[in-house]
């Protein structure tokens, strides 16, 4: 398994049912992904960043792990 490294940020929004992820957005770096998530958080009422291992033969993503997080943001589910 060859894999790469990802940071992708994630924004939120409340609907009836609770929150629904907006899109996805890539940044290039840890401390980017921090930042973006930063500058998204006034206008979402949740904003995480998180980094995943992505299996560059398959596209299987790894569980994402947490790097901040703004607001509300819903929990992470492990695998069972």
């Amino acid at each position: 398994m060859t894999a790469s490294e990802k940071h992708i940020v994630i924004p939120y929004r409340r609907i009836r049912a609770g929150l629904v992820a907006g899109e996805m957005r890539a940044a290039s770096n840890a401390e980017s992904a921090r930042r973006i998530a930063g500058a998204m958080s006034d206008r979402f009422v949740g904003v995480a960043a998180y980094t995943v291992f992505v299996d560059t033969e398959t596209g299987d993503m790894t569980s994402p792990a947490l790097l901040i997080q703004h607001g509300d943001v819903p929990e992470l589910m492990a695998d069972n």
